[in-house]
C-alpha cells in the first residue's frame, strides 16, 4: 500500500470534479479496465503528490502535462516527482495534452506497452 499525505484528499477530489479536456479525452480510454483488464484510479494522492493516473497492477503513473509543465519551475518540479515515483518502485509515463488531442492511439498504444 502506497502511502499518502491525507492533507491532500480534498484538492484530489477536487481534481477529479474538474478534470481537464485532455484528462477526460484519456480517460474515456483507460477506465473500466479497458486496457488489458488493469484498473486506473484518477488523481491518485502518492505521498506529497497527485497522479493524473495510475495503475497499481502495473505500478505505473500517467501524467498529463498542460503549458504550466513547460517552464523552468515546472520541469524541476516534474523532475522532482519523477524522481520521487521512481524512488518507490513506481513508472511514469509522461503525455503533453497535444500529445492527447492529436495522437490518442499513439499515446494508448505507450500506455499498453508500458502494461
Amino acid at each position: 500500500m502506497l502511502s499518502y499525505n491525507k492533507d491532500l484528499k480534498q484538492f484530489s477530489q477536487g481534481l477529479r470534479r474538474d478534470m481537464t479536456e485532455a484528462e477526460r479525452l484519456l480517460w474515456s480510454k483507460i477506465r473500466g479496465k479497458q486496457l488489458k483488464g488493469c484498473q486506473f484510479h484518477r488523481q491518485k494522492i502518492i505521498g506529497n503528490y497527485i497522479a493524473d493516473f495510475y495503475c497499481a497492477k502495473a505500478s505505473l503513473v500517467i501524467e498529463l502535462d498542460g503549458g504550466q509543465h513547460y517552464s523552468t519551475e515546472g520541469k524541476m518540479k516534474d523532475r522532482e516527482r519523477d524522481d520521487f515515483m521512481a524512488g518507490i518502485g513506481l513508472k511514469v509515463l509522461r503525455f503533453s495534452d497535444r500529445e492527447v488531442f492529436e495522437n490518442l492511439n499513439g499515446v494508448l498504444e505507450t500506455i499498453w506497452n508500458g502494461l
